[in-house]
């Protein structure tokens, strides 16, 4: 392993390089929490692709197709959907509101109230998000260096939060891009072929895995539904999201950038489960499936190729964490503390660069010490998904395409379906289908009822919005700030 070691030694090092060179352009808040708004094409669709497909897209993924076959696909494929629909149906308008969070787009829909709560939904999703991806790179050095839990954490998330404080989005997006091209040669080119070859080919695979691996419904149809619920909807709505969606120079490059990111994830969705069904074939007794991973990494790749694989994985955890990281460490600084802060002002100007670049430090040791307590991925992300949509998906799609919502509807929907979630997946299980069911039923029957029975927003306030969704210049649409 040791020409492994000083593969993976070396990127990692590349990748702190690359972070501290992506410093000198964090020269505003605009540069740091959304790169200056300046990104191309080639690369908000590579940064696109790589916040996306974290751990539990390349983990969680190939153990999907690890334990049920092709279906264990839709997990990822779910992602890569609601991805396209972000991209083709809103990620234009949301380019053009040049705002920073999710948060920040409630309040110029609603009032400032929604913001409050939403910033609180919001910031435990994306700490939940970090958390998720530092267990999944965990994994990776439990099973192949026989490392403390601990430990890898530590080291792991040291990295990560170390670039993403240096330079903020600036730092995430030079690495995201590196990342993306070793994430495509590592598991695309290289792991793919090797273990299917290794496996004996597709025909032998058929002959060795049990019945209904290559079934597309194996995983069940329910769970296919649950899966676009939370995942395709998610994507559509989430801070991390949207934030790589305010990086785009124009909302054509937003679209486009978007849409090929999302092809690119169902790609991704169909790899992740044929590697599992390799590692089925070939291991077909281990005692986790979270290992399947690692293990066809360890005992099917030669030295070297080992090397750039387990840096390909790297690559897609840190990638998601980074993401969600500086989504997180905005929304506490700019929905929530700067709210609280406001109210206790001085008149003083905060430095606002320092302010979010603390925010990143202090969330990262905190998700770090999360991670060394939780230890399933999925369940981790389940949570978090179950969260967001059941809380917010209602009154964010409802305030883009429904004239009529107002800001007592929105906060009843909040109120109602992210209630609904949390009670359900206390009776019911972390991973039951029906928390989420409810949740969106109870959060769209309130949205609805509450903004039918009560007064509309005022006709100032959804004129302005509608101008700010037409991307009219600032003279007219001022940009929001609520440092």
């Amino acid at each position: 392993m040791t020409v492994d070691y000083f593969v993976m030694a070396a990127y990692l090092l590349g990748i702190i390089g690359v972070g501290w060179w992506g410093k000198r352009r964090a020269a505003s808040k605009s540069d740091f929490l959304v790169a200056g708004r300046r990104l191309g094409p080639l690369m908000y669709t590579g940064t696109m692709a790589a916040v996306v497909l974290g751990g539990a897209s390349t983990i969680g993924g190939v153990r999907l197709g690890y334990t049920y076959g092709i279906s264990g696909a839709a997990m990822v494929f779910a992602i890569g959907l609601g991805l396209l629909a972000l991209s083709v149906f809103f990620s234009a308008r949301i380019a053009r509101l040049k705002v920073y969070t999710v948060a920040e787009m409630l309040s110029l829909r609603y009032g400032d109230t929604a913001a409050v709560i939403s910033g609180v939904v919001m910031w435990i999703y994306t700490l939940m998000l970090v958390v998720t991806s530092t267990i999944a790179y965990a994994s990776v050095f439990d099973v192949l260096f026989d490392v403390p839990r601990w430990v890898a954490v530590v080291i792991g998330g040291s990295i990560v939060v170390g670039y993403s404080a240096l330079g903020g989005m600036w730092s995430i997006t030079l690495t995201d891009m590196v990342q993306f091209v070793v994430k495509s040669l590592g598991v695309l080119v290289l792991l793919l072929p090797i273990a299917v070859v290794k496996a004996g080919g597709f025909g032998a695979m058929a002959d060795e895995l049990p019945h209904g691996y290559f079934s597309l419904t194996s995983i069940g149809g329910q769970t296919i539904l649950t899966f676009v619920l939370i995942y395709t909807f998610g994507m559509l709505i989430g801070q991390d999201i949207w934030q790589r969606v305010f990086t785009a120079r124009s909302d054509r490059v937003a679209s486009w950038g978007g849409t090929v990111a999302g092809v690119y994830c169902l790609v991704y969705a169909l790899a992740g489960a044929v590697i599992g069904m390799a590692t089925k074939t070939l291991y077909p007794n281990l005692a986790a499936a979270d290992d399947a991973f690692a293990t066809i990494v360890r005992h099917a790749l030669p030295t070297g190729v080992r090397g750039l694989v387990l840096a390909a994985a790297l690559s897609a955890m840190m990638s998601t964490a980074s993401g969600a990281l500086i989504a997180s460490a905005t929304v506490a600084n700019n929905d929530i503390w700067a709210r609280l802060r406001k109210r206790t002002a001085t008149g003083s100007k905060d430095d606002e660069i320092g302010s979010n670049r603390l925010a990143i430090v202090v969330l990262g040791i905190a998700a770090m010490g999360i991670a060394c307590a939780l230890g399933d991925v999925i369940e981790a992300l389940t949570v978090a998904y179950n969260l967001l949509v059941g809380g917010l998906l209602v009154p964010i799609l409802g305030g883009l395409v429904w004239r009529r919502g107002n800001l007592p509807g929105a906060m009843a929907s909040m109120i109602a379906g992210g209630t609904t979630v949390v009670v359900l997946m206390v009776t019911d299980g972390l991973l039951a289908n029906e928390p989420i069911y409810y949740g969106l039923l109870a959060g769209l029957v309130a949205y609805v009822a509450v903004s039918l029975l009560t007064k509309p927003t005022e006709e100032s306030v959804v004129q302005a919005w509608h101008r700010r969704l037409a991307g009219e210049p600032a003279s007219t649409a001022p940009e929001l700030s609520v440092a």
